[in-house]
């Protein structure tokens, strides 16, 4: 299991919204890129960044989804972990661009329900480890265009085209519970990872290191790993000790609850 801090940009800083709503903003940092070396200092392994410029534009990116990528390009840069990276990539052009950012992967979104050759195109080109699928559940259904549109198309039934494609790797984003602090939903998540066969990277709702602690067991399921946003920027959740768990360097601290 891996704990992935996320950072999304909007206009050049580094924010946080509410089940993905514009209007629900919390900015909590000017400067994404030291926002990224503070998580690697912490112990990430990994950083889970999203444009959401960009994921808003609908493939009409203006000046600060252009910032943005700028500043992505900067961050990768500045630390030594792999990025992946989501919003407003919905074509194979802009996954070049991405790529020449220096990002590690890809996650695709409202285009693996519109467009999915190109999908099946970009795994075929850059293989299964650098592209994956980001799919955003609301009461089973797909959510497009950043969040803000319901599409007709259920998760599990995306989940599968996408693996009959080559993908193998997903993140799943229960976007009820998105920026909520709320809980994971653990039993969607072990459900769409058990009836799909994909890995899944379980998002939204993180709260405390308990959500970190119930989702160990779902890892033989497929379960792989959890991104962790509002709850490591409003500190209730520490990233250093949410790492140790998750790599067995210690028991369970004092107050956390397993079952």
């Amino acid at each position: 299991m891996i704990v992935i801090p996320a950072i999304d940009i909007r206009g050049g800083r580094c924010v946080r919204l509410i089940q993905g709503r514009p209007e629900d903003e919390t900015v909590f940092s000017d400067d994404p890129v030291e926002m990224a070396r503070r998580w690697t200092r912490e112990g990430a392994e990994r950083l889970h960044v999203v444009n959401l410029d960009g994921a808003f534009a609908a493939g009409q990116e203006d000046n600060a989804a252009l910032l943005n990528r700028r500043i992505i390009a900067d961050m990768a840069s500045a630390v030594d972990v792999p990025i992946q990276l989501g919003g407003g990539l919905h074509s194979i052009e802009d996954i070049e661009e991405a790529l020449r950012l220096g990002v590690d992967r890809i996650i695709m979104g409202t285009v693996a329900v519109e467009k999915p050759t190109v999908v099946a195109h970009a795994v075929r080109r850059w293989g299964a480890e650098r592209i994956l699928v980001g799919i955003d559940g609301w009461d089973g259904m797909v959510m497009t265009h950043g969040w803000q549109r319901e599409s007709s198309t259920l998760v599990l039934d995306l989940a599968l085209l996408m693996k009959s494609l080559g993908i193998v790797r997903i993140v799943y984003t229960d976007v009820q519970r998105d920026g909520m602090l709320v809980g994971v939903n653990l039993e969607a998540t072990a459900k769409l990872a058990r009836e799909s066969g994909l890995r899944v990277i379980a998002s939204g709702g993180v709260r405390s290191l308990n959500d970190i602690v119930a989702l160990l067991p779902l890892e033989p399921e497929g379960v792989e790993g959890v991104i962790a946003g509002r709850a490591l920027y409003t500190g209730s959740l520490d990233l250093g000790e949410a790492l140790r768990v998750c790599k067995g360097a210690e028991g369970l601290p004092g107050g956390v609850d397993a079952g």
